[in-house]
C-alpha cells in the first residue's frame, strides 16, 4: 500500500511550495475553428461574405450557458432538459439557444432559481484523491466518495474534472461552472495530463517505441507525448509520463499492452494546474479569486457555443 513503510519506493516529488501557485504557464495552443480563425471573434468582425456580424445584446447570455455557469450541469446535458420542458423562463416553455437576461425568471423542474451574475468567478478546488474513492456519487457497491470529502455549494454542486479510477491517486479538479468543465476536459482543448507511473520490472527500449510512437487500444491508437525514467528499485520502475487525451484507464491499457503491470498511478498535473507538494491525501485547497483568474486566462481561447460534443466521461487513471 503506498501508505505502508514497506512500499518498495516512492514517487518523483513534484516541484512546488507552500508560496508558489498551482497554476502554470499554458501548455496547449489555443483552440480553432474548424475554418481555421481563432477561437474567439470580436464583436462587430465582418463575416466571410463581408457584412459585419450581428452584435448581441451584452447583458444577455444564452440559457443553457448561464445554467451551466451556475453548476447545474454541462451544457450538453442542459439542452437535453431544456428541450424535454425542465427549464422555463418567465413561465414559459424554454428553447434551446434562448438568450436571458438580468430580469428574467427562470425556473428548473417548477423551482425558481437564481443564476450567478456574469461577472462572477467560478469556483475550483484541487483535491489529492487517494486510492479506494470513487468518483461518483452514485455508486452501487456503495464505496467511498470523493464527493464526501468536499465542502458544500449553496446553489449549486461540484462537477468533476474528468476522473481517476478507484485504484489511481493523485489531482482531481471540481468546479462550479459547466461551462469551464466543458473547457477543461473537451476534446478539442488537448489539455495535457502528467502522470507518475510504476510498473512492475523494467521496460525494453523496444517496448518505450510503442508507447511513445502509437499502440493500438481496441478504441483507437493512444501514445504518449512524453515519457522519462524515474528511478525505482528492485523489481518496481517509476516512468514520469504525459497524455494529451483522457480516455478511460488509458494509462493502465498501454503499459498492459507492451507486458508490464502498473502498480501505482498517480496524476500530478492536469493542463496548467499542477498538484501542491504540500496537499496531502485526502484534501482539498480551494483556489482564490486571482488563481481561478490565471487559470481562466491560462486555458485555450473558447470555440464557441455550438458543436461541443462529447466531453471526456473517464479520464486516463
Amino acid at each position: 500500500m503506498p501508505n505502508s513503510p514497506h512500499s518498495p519506493s516512492k514517487p518523483p516529488k513534484h516541484r512546488s511550495s507552500k508560496k508558489r501557485s498551482p497554476i502554470r504557464q499554458p501548455l496547449a495552443k489555443p483552440a480553432r475553428t474548424d475554418d481555421g480563425d481563432s477561437a474567439t471573434r470580436g464583436a462587430g468582425r465582418p463575416s466571410k461574405g463581408g457584412h459585419a456580424a450581428p452584435v448581441a445584446d451584452e447583458a444577455s447570455t444564452k440559457l443553457q450557458k448561464a445554467l451551466a455557469d451556475a453548476g447545474f450541469g454541462s451544457r450538453r446535458e442542459l439542452e437535453t432538459w431544456i428541450a424535454s420542458g425542465r427549464v422555463s423562463v418567465n413561465d414559459q416553455p424554454a428553447h434551446v439557444g434562448q438568450r436571458i437576461g438580468p430580469h428574467d425568471k427562470i425556473r428548473v423542474n417548477g423551482k425558481l432559481v437564481h443564476l450567478k451574475a456574469a461577472s462572477r468567478l467560478p469556483r475550483v478546488l484541487l483535491y489529492h484523491k487517494p486510492e479506494g474513492e470513487i468518483v461518483s456519487r452514485d455508486d452501487p457497491e456503495h464505496r467511498a466518495s470523493v464527493f464526501e470529502k468536499l465542502p458544500r455549494v449553496n446553489g449549486g454542486r461540484w462537477i468533476a474534472i474528468g476522473r481517476l479510477d478507484f485504484n489511481s491517486c493523485g489531482l482531481l479538479l471540481f468546479t462550479t461552472s459547466g461551462d469551464l468543465a466543458n473547457r477543461l476536459m473537451h476534446p478539442r482543448y488537448g489539455l495535457e495530463r502528467d502522470y507518475a507511473v510504476r510498473v512492475l520490472g523494467e521496460l525494453g527500449e523496444e517496448a518505450v517505441t510503442k508507447l511513445t510512437t502509437g499502440i493500438d487500444l481496441g478504441d483507437g491508437p493512444a501514445r504518449f507525448i512524453r515519457f522519462a525514467a524515474a528511478g525505482g528499485e528492485g523489481a518496481n520502475r517509476w516512468y514520469s509520463v504525459t497524455l494529451a487525451e483522457g480516455r478511460n484507464r488509458e494509462v493502465r491499457r498501454m503499459f498492459e499492452a507492451v507486458g508490464v503491470t502498473v502498480s501505482r498511478l498517480m496524476r500530478v498535473r492536469y493542463g496548467p494546474v499542477h498538484l501542491p507538494s504540500n496537499l496531502k491525501r485526502g484534501q482539498w485547497r480551494e483556489l482564490e479569486d486571482g488563481e481561478v483568474a490565471a487559470l481562466l486566462k491560462a486555458l485555450p481561447a473558447v470555440a464557441g457555443e455550438q458543436g461541443e460534443g462529447k466531453t471526456d466521461a473517464a479520464d486516463a487513471g
